[in-house]
């Protein structure tokens, strides 16, 4: 059991307090924006402003490059986000969950591509192209810019890309070192499928009234 303990949280042991209290504080409000992403609140954006905000400044001081700019991402399509879901379409309604168009499947794929060129430009910058990590890190990094373009857009899709995203990401950060940060991936991936099959009933829904 000790070994197990060891392994999951030896390498807090060199960690600075304030660090380990960062970290915790934004899975605790990464677990919030993700829940009431679930439930289709607008709480969704504020609360992961204040996850990634403290993620980018993590993620910088340990220099994983490719994560913090997801985090950095992550607040910039909050941002956007939240003025979409608050804008009415008419005088009584909001944008409301809808499935992904034609044209927004095209944007979703240069997304994808644009970000796996950024992503290897900037990891070859910095020298930091120098294992299958970086690799990881460039897939996960696109497929987490394609879901949060779509979520910010109220699609029901970017919920399949936040399910591949979190499997892939549970184990590189357990790897990586980040226990806290691997176990929020983890919780992710069952409130995405809940919240994937929680979107599409409200879809349906919404479908049979129209």
């Amino acid at each position: 059991m000790n070994q197990v303990f060891d392994f999951i949280f030896g390498q807090y042991a060199e960690s600075e307090t304030i660090d380990i209290v960062l970290e915790i504080i934004a899975v605790v409000f990464g677990f919030l924006s993700v829940w009431f992403s679930k439930q289709n609140k607008v709480l969704v954006f504020p609360t992961g402003m204040i996850s990634t905000a403290i993620f980018v400044y993590l993620l910088l001081k340990w220099k994983l490059l490719g994560d913090m700019m997801i985090n950095g991402y992550y607040f910039i399509m909050s941002v956007y986000g939240w003025f979409i879901w608050t804008r009415k379409v008419d005088d009584n309604h909001n944008t409301p969950i809808a499935r992904t168009t034609s044209k927004e499947k095209k944007i979703s794929t240069l997304i994808f591509i644009a970000t796996l060129i950024f992503v290897f430009a900037v990891y070859k910058t910095f020298d930091k192209w120098d294992g299958w990590v970086a690799y990881v890190d460039t897939i996960t990094t696109a497929i987490f810019f394609v879901g949060m373009w779509l979520m910010a857009r109220r699609k029901i899709e970017n919920w399949i890309f936040w399910i591949v995203g979190d499997i892939i990401s549970v184990p590189l950060y357990m790897y990586k070192g980040f226990a806290f940060t691997s176990f929020q991936y983890l919780g992710f991936t069952f409130i995405a499928i809940f919240g994937y099959l929680a979107w599409k009933k409200h879809l349906n829904n919404n479908l049979q009234t129209a």
